[in-house]
């Protein structure tokens, strides 16, 4: 992965989502330019812990801020350009938030392989129970 600046919105959200997932599988830290609440623009370099996909479809990313020292959630739709440093991470997640970090790494190779992992990480099928 290049540690160049990634506009989102000169590509697919599916591109930018797997840089993001192998930033995190990989520990890297990752600077994003994003818009807040307020419409105003800020950089913040973030280390990220989840990906998340919300009831209503939109994709959440929790992650340790480095100039707050702290867990902070963006949207997908907030990011508007990204780099993935090489650095790893150096935060350490507040106990309080450690339900919020992902223990398993992601292992795909192709978008749709992606979006399966998503679906069955957020909508897991129900265990069956086999008649006696």
């Amino acid at each position: 992965m290049s540690n160049s600046m990634k506009i989102t919105a000169g590509q697919t959200t599916t591109r930018t989502l797997t840089d993001l997932i192998r930033a995190m599988d990989g520990q890297r830290a990752t600077t994003i330019t994003y818009v807040d609440s307020k419409g105003d623009e800020s950089v913040r370099t973030i280390e990220i812990h989840n990906i998340l996909t919300t009831s209503k479809g939109g994709i959440i990313v929790r992650a340790m801020c480095r100039t707050r020292g702290e867990m902070r959630t963006f949207t997908l739709e907030q990011i508007k350009a990204y780099t993935v440093h090489r650095i790893r991470f150096v935060l350490a997640v507040p106990e309080e938030n450690a339900a919020d970090v992902t223990p398993l790494a992601h292992f795909v190779f192709t978008a749709q392989q992606m979006v399966d992992l998503e679906l069955e990480r957020d909508y897991p099928a129900p265990k069956l129970k086999l008649a006696a």
